[in-house]
């Protein structure tokens, strides 16, 4: 029988950088719901180094929420929720309350309008307090951009006009419209950062 389970060798990469940060961001407790899981890997991974938390993935392509199934099982993670088909763009989702959400590696990968929804219902979604934790490549004011995020971001317009990197300072904006804190940016490794917002 074939697996389901999808396998990206980024993930492996950045999943303990980005664990690292996040062991300081989530809650002891409570659920966090992570936008465009894709695989499934990076829950598993965190749902296994932070089991007082329940994690619930979601995604809207089908063969990725076969392989977040996939992955759960196969670790018999109990603090895991079967994933739900969420497309950020579509009204209403699915779920009506968390105490964090993730995003990683979406941003860049979408729509601007995919960004504003994201944010948009983040802010409805998190209570006051709760973290939204964005991970990937951006654009910072002042900042030189790496050449290998330009040559990436030359790569993903080449494969759709409205995807590519964004300006940290427009998405922030968004956040502030919809409740939020200014970020707090933590450099990571290959070019990327950890932005955390919270809901004020």
């Amino acid at each position: 029988m074939t697996s389901h389970r999808l396998q990206y060798p980024a993930t492996q990469r950045n999943r303990d950088a980005i664990l690292e940060v996040l062991r300081g961001v989530l809650p002891p407790s409570g659920l966090v719901l992570e936008i465009a899981s894709g695989s499934g890997e990076h829950i598993v991974h965190f749902a296994n180094a932070m089991p007082g938390l329940t994690f619930q993935p979601s995604d809207p392509e089908d063969a990725a929420r076969l392989s977040i199934a996939a992955w759960t099982a196969e670790t018999g993670l109990s603090n895991i929720r079967p994933p739900l088909a969420i497309d950020v763009r579509r009204k209403p989702w699915p779920i009506a309350q968390a105490d964090a959400m993730l995003c990683i590696n979406m941003i860049h990968i979408s729509p601007w309008e995919a960004t504003q929804a994201l944010m948009r219902n983040a802010g409805r979604i998190l209570s006051k307090g709760a973290p939204l934790y964005l991970y990937g490549p951006y654009r910072q004011k002042d900042v030189v951009t790496a050449d290998s995020n330009e040559a990436f971001d030359a790569d993903l317009k080449s494969r759709n006009p409205q995807w590519g990197l964004r300006q940290l300072d427009d998405v922030a904006a968004l956040a502030r419209e919809a409740g939020f804190s200014g970020p707090a940016v933590t450099p990571m490794p290959a070019n990327n950062l950890s932005v955390v917002f919270r809901r004020m």
